[in-house]
C-alpha cells in the first residue's frame, strides 16, 4: 500500500493542531484554574511532607472569603519581585487581634485556645498580640517550631490578593486531600 503524500500530510497537520491545542489547554488551566507548585521545605509537615507536590484551586474564593483553617498557595510578602510563593495554613482574619502564649493561639482576647489537631508537635514560644488589617491575613505553618511563617516576617501580613489559591490535593510521596 501506497502512502498518498497528501494523506501524510493532513495526519501531520491534525497531530500539531491537537498538539498545540492541548498545550494551550494546558497553560490555560495552569494560568486561570490551578496552581501546581513543589513545596521545598517541611514548615508545612505532616500535612504536606518536604517535596511534596501539591495544586490548589486558584478560583476558590471567587464568591467566598478565605477561612481559618485553609491551606493556601500565596506570593510570599517579603518578595518585591512576587516570584516567591509559599504554603501555609490560614490562622488570624481580617480584624482580629491574635497572640500566640506558651505556642497556643488566642483570638480576640479569648481564654479558650485555637483547637489545632495538624500541628507536627506541640508548639512553643510567645508572640504578638497582632492586630490583623483588614483584608489581610495570618498565615503559619503547621509544623510550627520548624516553619518560618508571619511570626517572622518582615512584611507580617497576607492581603487577600495575594493568595492564589486553596489547596485541594498533595500528591508524589502520597496522594491526600487537603482538609
Amino acid at each position: 500500500m501506497k502512502l498518498d503524500k497528501t494523506e501524510v500530510r493532513k495526519e501531520f497537520v491534525s497531530w500539531i493542531k491537537t498538539i498545540v491545542l492541548a498545550l494551550l489547554l494546558a497553560a490555560g488551566i495552569n494560568t486561570f484554574v490551578i496552581v501546581n507548585a513543589e513545596v521545598p521545605s517541611g514548615s508545612m509537615e505532616n500535612t504536606i511532607m518536604t517535596n511534596d507536590r501539591i495544586v490548589a484551586f486558584r478560583l476558590s474564593y471567587l464568591f467566598t472569603e478565605p477561612e481559618r483553617g485553609d491551606v493556601v498557595v500565596f506570593h510570599f510578602p517579603d518578595d518585591p519581585t512576587g516570584k516567591t510563593l509559599y504554603v501555609k495554613r490560614i490562622i488570624g482574619l481580617p480584624g482580629e487581634k491574635l497572640e500566640i502564649k506558651n505556642g497556643k493561639v488566642y483570638i480576640n482576647d479569648s481564654r479558650q485556645y485555637l483547637p489545632e489537631p495538624y500541628l507536627k508537635e506541640k508548639a512553643v514560644g510567645d508572640f504578638g498580640p497582632y492586630e490583623i488589617p483588614e483584608g489581610c491575613y495570618f498565615m503559619m505553618g503547621d509544623n510550627r517550631n520548624g516553619s518560618e511563617d508571619a511570626r517572622y516576617w518582615k512584611n507580617t501580613y497576607v492581603e487577600k490578593e495575594e493568595i492564589l489559591g486553596k489547596v485541594i490535593f498533595r500528591y508524589y510521596k502520597g496522594f491526600k486531600v487537603i482538609e
